[in-house]
């Protein structure tokens, strides 16, 4: 083992990110980031969608529980209803927003609030799209003047709410994936060019 050079040990130790000038640590990149913003669904990677997906899922359990939720306000199948998910995606960002270290000390009274508010909007879409604590169906949809009908609806069982929520997100990260393929195909097609 040979000697260590005062010199180039001090020059592997300098941090280039001090600033004297300054009294506060470096952020690091997660505390620089600041509260969270909203999540477009119709947008998301499929990457992205899993997280937010397995995020949502925990939130609203949480929800639930802590609140003790009727199955009118979240029923078990919200994952499979778009306005539902809409809501609670936007009460979730509104949450995390309002416990952010940055938020005024009155932003959980606002959230409060709010969830009062998006309970009964909870409520209306529920009873709209027909889900219950066992069973399920697609959220009806009215056909208008000049446009397809749509076929009838029926209940269908889902035994496990748990494994039913995993499929469902599965399915909808691997159409986003073949999307997201059939994109990057298409553009090699037009261009030529591979990445």
């Amino acid at each position: 083992m040979g000697e260590v050079d005062p010199g180039e040990a001090a020059e592997d130790e300098f941090d280039e990110s001090y600033d004297p000038d300054s009294d506060a640590p470096a952020a690091d990149e997660d505390d620089a980031a600041g509260p969270p913003g909203p999540v477009n669904w119709n947008l998301l990677t499929a990457d992205a969608a899993e997280e937010e997906w397995l995020a949502l899922n925990e939130w609203v359990h949480w929800l639930r529980h802590t609140y003790g939720l009727p199955v009118a306000v979240v029923p078990p199948f919200w994952h499979r209803h778009p306005a539902l998910v809409w809501e609670l995606s936007a009460l979730h960002i509104h949450w995390l927003c309002a416990i952010h270290p940055e938020a005024k000390g009155s932003a959980m009274l606002v959230w409060h609030r709010d969830f009062t508010e998006a309970q009964e909007r909870l409520r209306h879409w529920t009873a709209a799209c027909g889900t219950r604590l066992t069973t399920d169906r697609p959220t009806r949809r009215i056909a208008w003047p000049g446009e397809p009908d749509t076929d009838p609806i029926g209940d269908i069982v889902i035994p496990n709410r748990e494994e039913d929520f995993v499929e469902y997100m599965h399915a909808d990260v691997e159409a986003r994936r073949r999307a997201e393929d059939q994109f990057i195909a298409g553009l090699v097609l037009s261009t030529g060019e591979v990445s």
